[in-house]
């Protein structure tokens, strides 16, 4: 972990606490890198996936003579600058064409690596349809089972999501839907079906013996985009229909680089949530405590059955018991014209 900072004034001391870890976390920034030599292929690529990426993306557009798997002190460099977690590198050499890195960060250190090449690419103009709005979610489908099973493959699925994904919501409306991003293989070897003995080896993770030699002979990632149209069908479920919206990737898994057991541990640690976040709404909550829309703080008590004859009530004259009596005795006499006589005595012995 860094070494603690002491906030100098308080504006300062929002920045640090801002960055400090949280229950959901803030959208990640990803900074689009250019090495010493990008390629035009390479260079597109990136601009397309800064535009999918938009708002939560930077670009640094001068040239940058960057090595993360030889040093990654100026990845770190800029983490700490900008509050950046993801790096996108663009570099193209003889030995390694078309080549782009994802680097994931964590307490502005290097977390994990992944080298892919462009094999194929389709810019988003070749395709003359509808674009999605910036800065909208969009839906990720990963079809393959080897996005679960094989380890290269699941950090491809998890870098993907870290890149694409935005704000943590808990729920969408459809007419917010406008994009799929969908990420298939090509056709798996039988030597790397799950269903086959000979995948033992292969799919035992970064421990197996010939996990590095078998990445030359993983299949291809193959990253589409398209835009969603919700068509009347006659019931409450629209009819859905997809269409091309661009760019069009194929890519090829090269290097790579795990990320340590002890700091993958801290990195999936959960900070502790606070009272009062908990009561409103956040993290584990509370027995018959809820928040409603317009986020009030709403509770539900249990009391037992009242006797409302014994209810205490305010003191008034008007409420003395007695007051509303007939002047009928229970054995039916009627003693209204006496209690009359009986007053009338009385007003005359005060003025005597």
């Amino acid at each position: 972990m860094s070494k603690a900072r002491k906030p100098k004034n308080a504006r300062s001391k929002r920045v640090l606490l801002a960055r400090e870890p949280k229950e959901v976390e803030d959208p990640r920034t990803a900074i689009f890198v250019r090495g010493t030599h990008t390629g035009e292929t390479v260079a597109a690529v990136m601009k397309e996936l800064m535009a999918l990426k938009r708002p939560h993306a930077v670009s640094f557009s001068k040239k940058n003579a960057v090595r993360p798997f030889e040093d990654a002190s100026s990845l770190e460099f800029w983490a700490n600058k900008n509050d950046a977690s993801l790096f996108i590198v663009g570099q193209s050499t003889k030995k390694r064409p078309n080549g782009m890195t994802f680097v994931r960060m964590f307490d502005n250190r290097v977390l994990d690596m992944l080298e892919v090449g462009v094999e194929n690419f389709v810019s988003m103009n070749a395709f003359k349809t509808p674009k999605s709005t910036p800065g909208h979610k969009p839906l990720m489908h990963f079809a393959s089972e080897l996005f679960d099973t094989h380890p290269r493959f699941q950090q491809v699925k998890s870098l993907l999501l870290d890149l694409f994904n935005g704000e943590v919501i808990d729920a969408i409306h459809l007419a917010g839907l406008e994009h799929v991003i969908s990420v298939t293989l090509s056709p798996t070897p039988a030597s790397m079906s799950a269903t086959t003995p000979q995948a033992t080896a292969t799919l035992g993770g970064p421990a197996a013996p010939d996990a590095a030699s078998s990445d030359a002979a993983l299949p291809m990632v193959h990253v589409r985009a398209y835009t969603i149209r919700l068509l009347s069908s006659g019931t409450r479920i629209p009819r859905v229909e997809l269409a091309p919206m661009g760019p069009s990737l194929d890519l090829r898994v090269r290097r790579h680089a795990d990320a340590d057991a002890e700091v993958l541990k801290q990195a999936l640690r959960r900070p502790k949530v606070k009272k009062q976040d908990i009561e409103s709404g956040l993290g584990k909550r509370k027995k018959n405590l809820e928040v409603d829309d317009m986020g009030d703080l709403r509770g539900r008590i249990h009391v037992a059955k009242q006797d409302l004859g014994k209810l205490q009530t305010r003191k008034m004259k008007g409420l003395k018991p007695g007051r509303d009596v007939d002047a009928m005795d229970v054995d039916g006499t009627d003693h209204e014209g006496e209690g009359d006589e009986d007053a009338g005595d009385r007003r005359k012995r005060r003025r005597t």
